[in-house]
């Protein structure tokens, strides 16, 4: 297809995520105030959409703990600087086989397996405009361990986050995830005007080389929106790469630690940075209104 470039460009700031990144850099928060402190940072430097995980505050490691994600979202509501809010829903889908040779029982550390209502049950209460969809299963990095994302599971967690009136935003990994998506439309759980992030680099999904990235642009439905993302050394080549394609764009500390060689980053770091970028190629970096106009959303209050 040819390159139509974005001219009206959001940036999406992936402020933590769940890796284990939280002691290589003492700029990935870990705290609610931490992490929803860094995303009203992250706003003011001009993301319009701040990505959140949740993760304990004394280790580090990644949680589900809802009142965690309530605070996030209380924080980041009562800031003085609007953003339109994501929360992940991919945690709770976390398998780890005994090895090789003895697959089951599964390994206790690390699995982190549970049904779809609970999967969601933090966005039900906390009504972020948009959470994540991570449309497949898939192998990561590590040995035995598989991020699972059945049909079943993403049909329920699908129509959950639809009737909720939360936008889901489909993580594709590969190109069969947007094959997948692509059937979620079909069949009236996903709305037709649906939202991608295609997630490039990652081990073991799709390389971040260009080819790779124009086959899943080419995959993309005109009617959608799409945002990307690579990782480390690769994320600010593929801000400008995804405008160039006619996509938004996805940073932060939750894909890449570093500013510049031996420098670590903050986010807010990272944002300004990439509105640089999107303005010196001659687009305009919009914000938290404009993008709930473009994409149907409506900013609401937590439950309670």
């Amino acid at each position: 297809m040819p390159l139509e470039m974005n001219r009206d460009v959001f940036i999406t700031c992936a402020v933590t995520g769940s890796g284990g990144t939280q002691d290589r850099s003492p700029h990935v928060p870990r705290s609610p105030k931490q992490i929803a402190d860094s995303a009203i940072a992250a706003a003011k430097a001009g993301a319009a959409v701040v990505h959140c995980h949740v993760r304990d505050p004394e280790t580090g490691a990644p949680s589900r703990d809802l009142a965690l994600y309530r605070e996030v979202t209380d924080r980041i509501r009562d800031a003085e600087v609007d953003a339109v809010l994501n929360l992940t829903a991919g945690m709770g889908g976390d398998m780890v086989f005994g090895g090789v040779e003895n697959p089951l029982p599964l390994t206790e550390a690390g699995t982190d397996l549970v049904g779809a209502t609970e999967r969601v049950a933090h966005v039900a209460e906390c009504l972020p405009e948009i959470c994540t969809l991570d449309c497949g299963t898939m192998n990561f990095a590590e040995a035995d361990y598989v991020m699972t994302n059945t049909p079943g599971a993403l049909r329920a967690m699908g129509k959950m986050m639809t009737d909720l009136g939360v936008k889901p935003e489909i993580e594709a990994f590969d190109t069969g995830h947007l094959w997948f998506a692509k059937q979620l439309v079909k069949e009236g759980i996903l709305e037709p005007n649906a939202l991608v992030q295609l997630c490039m680099g990652v081990p073991w999904g799709a390389p971040d080389d260009l080819n790779t990235f124009m086959a899943m642009v080419n995959n993309v439905p005109d009617e959608w929106t799409f945002s990307a993302f690579s990782l480390g050394r690769n994320e600010m080549a593929y801000v400008a790469a995804s405008v160039l394609a006619g996509g938004n764009v996805r940073v932060g500390l939750e894909d890449n630690l570093w500013l510049g060689k031996g420098v670590l980053a903050e986010n807010w770091q990272l944002v300004e940075r990439a509105g640089n970028i999107i303005e010196n190629m001659g687009a305009r970096v919009i914000g938290p209104q404009e993008v709930r106009e473009k994409l149907g959303l409506t900013k609401r209050a937590p439950r309670g």
